[in-house]
């Protein structure tokens, strides 16, 4: 099975759609959800799913140490953006290319 990431940094809804979708269709799952805002209510979405959860500051974001090493030992293979308005930066972009 595929594993999905969303990053997300408001309300949700585009996010709720996508894990509702994939608890029906088996062939991937919404492995976790990511946000820069801790006061997100996609976050609290997730939880209630029991989707794993991450919240991120900007340098946790670009440092190569930080965000993608989170996905990465997550085995995420796909991201999903839907409502995340920061700019990727390109470490986390050639890990995912053609997966985002």
């Amino acid at each position: 099975m595929k594993k999905i990431a969303i990053f997300a940094s408001g309300s949700g809804t585009n996010a709720q759609n996508i894990i509702d979708f994939f608890k029906k269709d088996t062939s991937a799952a919404v492995s976790m959800v990511l946000s820069n805002n801790p006061k997100a209510i996609v976050l609290e979405r997730a939880r209630r799913h029991q989707v794993q959860t991450c919240v991120f500051d900007r340098a946790q974001f670009v440092s190569e140490a930080g965000v993608l090493k989170t996905l990465q030992s997550y085995d995420i293979d796909f991201i999903v953006l839907a409502g995340f308005l920061w700019k990727f930066p390109e470490h986390i972009i050639k890990e995912f290319e053609n997966k985002i």
